[in-house]
């Protein structure tokens, strides 16, 4: 049995189920890329969304290649529209971003980056989440590597 959603959550509900598509990526310190990808917004009835992100290489028909990057967390909404969101990636870094929710519009900035020794160096990250029609679209800007914040991925992802 599916547990209620937490009325906390209200204005994160759009994220709610899987979601998959494509995207590009790229940066200073790689080539361009074209990516597939599936995220999972879940819930088990506390005021907080579990969410998975699975990323893979898309070859030049479209197919996909091996995996790229994975990230887990959770999204918790706040009072007046504020959201806290943990992410963990199997690379050692660990990021805390605090935003808002406007709408089916998120707007989040990297509060803190933690890192292990053998991390690659992660400073900060610039999230923008949004419906456009029925599709979620994202951006995401990474400084990382001595580079400053600019854009790394964006992708349009369709609900499954």
């Amino acid at each position: 049995m599916e547990p209620e959603v937490h009325e906390n959550l209200a204005p994160l509900a759009f994220l709610l189920g899987q979601w998959e598509g494509a995207g590009v990526g790229g940066y200073p310190t790689i080539e361009s890329f074209r990516f597939g990808q599936e995220l999972t917004f879940s819930h088990n009835g506390k005021p907080f969304l579990s969410y998975t992100s699975r990323t893979w290489l898309l070859d030049d028909e479209g197919g996909l290649g091996r995996p790229l990057g994975t990230e887990t967390g959770f999204w918790r909404p706040q009072p007046g529209g504020a959201i806290e969101v943990m992410l963990a990636h199997p690379t050692g870094v660990v990021e805390i971003y605090l935003g808002e929710i406007q709408g089916h519009r998120i707007e989040m900035s990297t509060d803190v980056v933690a890192r292990t020794e053998t991390a690659k160096e992660v400073t900060g990250g610039h999230r923008l989440y949004g419906l456009v029609g029925e599709d979620l679209a994202y951006a995401y800007d990474l400084a990382a590597m001595g580079q400053p914040l600019q854009a790394h991925l964006s992708a349009q992802l369709k609900r499954v």
